[in-house]
């Protein structure tokens, strides 16, 4: 499975979970860490949790596994690394503070 088919397998179980405003952005050559990065919103704490275990779920039935999860849903944003793609989860507060896609959009 390529990384953008990862994305986009990722990105998917985001919209069906209810994440909203579910971006997908191609970071290759603009960031030395990654390839793509999909960021989605969650309306609460549990809600973001619910979206991180349904994509890192889908993923493993895929049979890819996180490398590294980070952050903590009470904090309003969630990371979890695959490598070539990284997962953003935010709460509506911590995606508009932390702005992230100002970063990777031209």
């Amino acid at each position: 499975m390529t990384a953008e088919e990862q994305a986009k397998l990722i990105a998917k179980a985001l919209e069906d979970r209810k994440g909203t405003d579910v971006k997908i952005y191609d970071v290759r050559g603009q960031n030395s860490l990654t390839d793509w990065f999909v960021v989605a919103t969650g309306a609460a704490a549990p809600h973001l949790k619910a979206l991180i275990a349904e994509s890192q779920a889908v993923m493993k039935k895929a049979g890819v596994a996180s490398y590294r999860t980070s952050g903590d849903p009470e904090s309003g944003w969630i990371v979890v690394d695959y490598i070539d793609v990284v997962v953003h989860v935010f709460s509506p507060e911590a995606r508009a503070y932390y702005a992230l896609e100002r970063l990777w959009t031209k």
